[in-house]
Order: C-alpha cells, then sequence, then structure tokens
C-alpha cells in the first residue's frame, strides 16, 4: 500500500476535526466486550455433556415416567433431590375415587387400641437370682422376636438380662452389635420396672461356671419357673444358645404377654441412625401418594432354603441346590420343588406378584417399594413385574449411595430400613409369611395402620397355572376370583388363632399363628364405647 500524499494527510485532519473522535484504543476494547459477551452468551444456550466421574456421581437419571420405564437395576433420584419435573402421576388423588375403597382403606380396628401398661398389681422387679445371657440366631426379625421372648423369660426366672448378641454366623454374616441396630439406653431404661438388663457380665463372672443350653421351643410357664429356674441352685449364669420361638404363643400370663409386647413395639426401637434414614425413605415414598410395600422374598438364601425353583434356570436351580447341602443349620436336603408350589409353599415370584396386583386391581401407576435384598437373578426376573409397575422403588433409588454408605455393608440395618418403610405403608403386601412378613404385620396389626395383604399361595399357583396352559387368561374373571379369595386377607383385627385340628406335639405349636403376627388377644383391648366379641370377627 502506498503512503499517503501531504494533500491527502491534510484533508484528514481537517475531515476529523468536523467530526467526533473515536480512539483506537476504545475502539479495540468495545471490539473485545463485544466477543467476550457472545462466547459468555453461548455458553448458556448451548448444551454440553460432561461424563461425570465416579466419585462425582450420585444419582444417574430421574423418576422415570410410565411411558418410559426403566431398567430394575437403574439407580434413580430421589424426588427432594431430581432437578428435573416429576413425569409419574401421583396418587394423592385417587383417595377421592371409589377405588380409594377398594384399594387403599384401612380395615377397621373394631374399637381396639393398643393396651401395653401394666395392672396395678405388677410389681417392680424382684431379686436377681442370677444372669441370662443369650445368643441370638437368625435375620433381623428372627433375632428381634426372639429378643421379646428373652426379656419375658427373664421376668419369669427373676433374671438379669445380659445385652443380647447377635447372630454373626448366619447366611447374612452381618457383623453388627446390639448397639448398632438397636437403641441401648432406651432398651435398657424403657424396661426398667420390668427386669433389670445390664450391657455385659460382671467381671468375676466372666469365666465362671455357666450351663449353655437350648431351651425349648414353646415352652410355657411351667417349663421356665419348674426346670429352668431350678438351675440358679447350681449356677451363676444361663446361656440361651438360640433365642426364637422359645415361648408359647398362647396360655400365657396377661402380664407376660404385656411384657412381650412392651419390649417388641415400644422398647427394642432402631438406633438413631437408622430410624433417621427409614423416615427420610418413607417421606420419599410419600411423596408420590399411598404406597406399597412388596416384602418380596425371591432372595438367595430363601429359594435355596425353600427348594422352591419355579422359573429359574438349570443352573440356578442347581446353584441354589448346593447352597442348601453346604448349609448344615438347614436340616432339609431333598425337596419336591413341584409339590412344595402345589401346596403353596413356595415365595410367589415376581412375574406372579404383578399378576396378582394387577388383578386386586392396582393400577399401573402404583408407587411399589421393594422391601428386600438382593432380588435372586437380578433384572432377568424383575422385567414382568417392571413393565406392569414401572415405579419400583428401593432403598438404592430412593437414597444416593453416600446416604446408605453406613448401612450397606450390614445386612441387618438394611432390613431394619426396609422394616420401617413397610410398617408406615398405605398397604403392606408379601409374597411369603416369613419372620420379616410376620412381624410387620404385626407391628401394623398393633398400630392400627393400612392395610396388610396375605395372599392364599395355594390358591393362586393354581389360577396361575391356568394362565400358563392357556385355559384362562387375565381380564374380569381372575380379578374377581383373586379378590374374592382375598377379602378376609386384608389385615382384619380378629382373635390370633389357635393350633390346627388334629396336630400333636411340637407340630401342634409350630400350627399356631404365631403372636407376633398377631397380638390379640395380649396386647390390643376393646374400648368400653363398643361391646364386640373379639371371636365374631373377620378370619
Amino acid at each position: 500500500m502506498k503512503n499517503p500524499t501531504l494533500r491527502e494527510r491534510r484533508g484528514g485532519s481537517m475531515h476529523r476535526r468536523n467530526k467526533t473522535v473515536v480512539p483506537l484504543g476504545m475502539l479495540r476494547r468495545f471490539l473485545a466486550a463485544s466477543i467476550f459477551s457472545i462466547v459468555v452468551t453461548s455458553f448458556f444456550f448451548v448444551h454440553v455433556h460432561v461424563s461425570p466421574s465416579p466419585t462425582d456421581h450420585k444419582f444417574n437419571d430421574k423418576i422415570p415416567s410410565f411411558r418410559d420405564p426403566q431398567s430394575w437395576t437403574r439407580e434413580l433420584a430421589p424426588p427432594h433431590l431430581s432437578k428435573a419435573p416429576l413425569s409419574v402421576p401421583k396418587l394423592k388423588d385417587s383417595r377421592k375415587d371409589s377405588d380409594y375403597e377398594k384399594l387403599w382403606k384401612p380395615p377397621s380396628n373394631h374399637g381396639f387400641i393398643p393396651c401395653t401398661k401394666p395392672t396395678p398389681n405388677y410389681s417392680t422387679p424382684g431379686r436377681s437370682r442370677g444372669y441370662l445371657s443369650v445368643h441370638t440366631n437368625g435375620g433381623l426379625n428372627q433375632m428381634r422376636t426372639g429378643i421379646c421372648d428373652m426379656v419375658a423369660i427373664a421376668r419369669i426366672i427373676n433374671a438379669t438380662l445380659v445385652i443380647p448378641e447377635l447372630d454373626k454366623k448366619s447366611f447374612w454374616h452381618d457383623t453388627s452389635i446390639f448397639s448398632d441396630i438397636f437403641d441401648e439406653e432406651w432398651f435398657i431404661s424403657s424396661l426398667a420396672n420390668d427386669i433389670k438388663i445390664i450391657k455385659k457380665l460382671p467381671k468375676k463372672l466372666v469365666n465362671a461356671t455357666k450351663i449353655v443350653m437350648q431351651f425349648r421351643s414353646w415352652s410355657g410357664m411351667d417349663y421356665y419357673e419348674n426346670e429352668i429356674a431350678a438351675l440358679w441352685d447350681n449356677f451363676n449364669v444361663i446361656r440361651a444358645s438360640k433365642s426364637d420361638s422359645r415361648l408359647a404363643n398362647n396360655n400365657l400370663p396377661p402380664e407376660i404377654q404385656k411384657l412381650r409386647c412392651r419390649a417388641c413395639y415400644e422398647a427394642l426401637r432402631f438406633s438413631p441412625h437408622i430410624e433417621k434414614m427409614g423416615k427420610i425413605l418413607v417421606e420419599r415414598m410419600k411423596s408420590f401418594g399411598p404406597y406399597i410395600a412388596l416384602h418380596l422374598r425371591y432372595e438367595k438364601d430363601m429359594l435355596a432354603f425353600s427348594g422352591c425353583t419355579h422359573e429359574l434356570s438349570t443352573a440356578e436351580a442347581e446353584e441354589l441346590r448346593i447352597i442348601r447341602e453346604n448349609t448344615t443349620y438347614w436340616k432339609r436336603k431333598y425337596i419336591n420343588p413341584i409339590e412344595e408350589r402345589s401346596k403353596g409353599f413356595c415365595p410367589l415370584t415376581p412375574k406372579e406378584v404383578g399378576i396378582f396386583l394387577t388383578a386386586l386391581g392396582y393400577p399401573s401407576k402404583t408407587p411399589i417399594y421393594i422391601a428386600a435384598g438382593e432380588i435372586y437373578g437380578g433384572e432377568s426376573h424383575m422385567t414382568d413385574l417392571q413393565s406392569r409397575y414401572p415405579l419400583l422403588m428401593s432403598k438404592e433409588k430412593l437414597a444416593s449411595i453416600e446416604e446408605l454408605e453406613p448401612f450397606s455393608s450390614h445386612a441387618s440395618q438394611m432390613a431394619a430400613l426396609d422394616y420401617i418403610v413397610s410398617v408406615e405403608s398405605d398397604v403392606f403386601v408379601h409374597s411369603y409369611p416369613g419372620n420379616m412378613a410376620k412381624a410387620v404385620e404385626g407391628h401394623r396389626r398393633f398400630l392400627g395402620s393400612g392395610r396388610t395383604i396375605s395372599p392364599d399361595r395355594k390358591a393362586l399357583v393354581h389360577l396361575f397355572d391356568k394362565l400358563a396352559n392357556g385355559s384362562m387368561t387375565e381380564g374380569r374373571t381372575l380379578s374377581n376370583k383373586i379378590i374374592d379369595l382375598h377379602k378376609k386377607r386384608l389385615g382384619f383385627f380378629r382373635k390370633r388363632k389357635g393350633p390346627v385340628s388334629g396336630t400333636k406335639g411340637l407340630d401342634r405349636f409350630r400350627s399356631e399363628e404365631t403372636f407376633y403376627a398377631n397380638p390379640l388377644p395380649g396386647c390390643l383391648c376393646r374400648t368400653e364405647s363398643l361391646n364386640i366379641n373379639a371371636s365374631h370377627f373377620s378370619v
């Protein structure tokens, strides 16, 4: 480019004098600011996907809509943490529908309320004759009811109860101690007027001669007052090697039955950190409206123990058989799975539960909390239930990894969280009447809360087989049959069932309805305003 001439330079000077002068530096700053503004605006409007690191990851996705069912194993954001608007239709409005009466309404309590306070004649603990130490056995709920029995037994034999040792060797291999699961201080103080409880055996008695024995199952007052109490003449410490089912269901003094309920429903509450997390899970489930808690007993230990292999592969059935044979304290080794299922002794499969709930009338938008450990076979066995009820929730889906970390390696603590959510649910359904199902049913009946549905497995299997062979299809006919079968299986208040007619010996006691599944009579009293005979209630 050639240099400007003098005339041009002078002309330029004259022109600048006639117009506003714009400094070159200011122009550069203006251009830089404009470019920066464009970049910032682009940052907010352009979607950038960044893959989080494993340590930053908390939740994989939002709660699914019903048109977009998620994998059973997929972790979902808790309702209060999901930043995306929930597309899940809530069920709270269903309370205004006629369906609420049919699906959600709790059974009437017929005037029965909890009554666990001792009578005026009840005395404070008598002089302790020795120490009762206890080794509990089984999973959480088996240990829990066993501990309550031991409280009553300690009262009967005038013993000081040492805080029980929890089972660490069963299938679950949980290392939790009593205070990890239960509020130890509360347990001791709340039962102070019933028995004396200490945390540890006195040092002077640690090496003392003690008798270790397994108390006779389903024993009454005579056994403990005579045979067991007589042991104090020779021993300062009696150690119970097992705690489950050591006390009779029926024919015990009313004060002992009330004590069992005080222990179970008032004294034996979970430790504060479990209670807190349990309440959080309940609140998150209730954010969807009324919900079902489903105790889906389709876990490896249950299937191996029961020998039930319906809808399992040959390899899965063989794995379960090996587990059963190698578990020494399981007495039954050879089991015919077809016969067990036909008799109604097998847990319902996830697929069968889906058919069952659909037939009862629960819509696909129903929130369901899966109260269970790891489902055997994982996603492969949950597909059908997931397709019917996309909003399947669990501890792992409602809470973050960080929230569950303190509990995740302890099976009993995880089971305690399921227990809390199940007791608080609007409807509780179980696939098998094991220890958890019975304990939750009894607690809900004691509190008078919600509907508890107990599937008639024997009758259901007959109907499911008809569906499988094509002689029946899902629809109104099946629905009517299943609804009719379960009209009296909704957790009504009724008198506890005694032994099955014709049974003898231990089978007679085994056939009785468990005290902790139905604490009436014993812990529930009718209000004076209603004159209703308990024997007239629905069964």
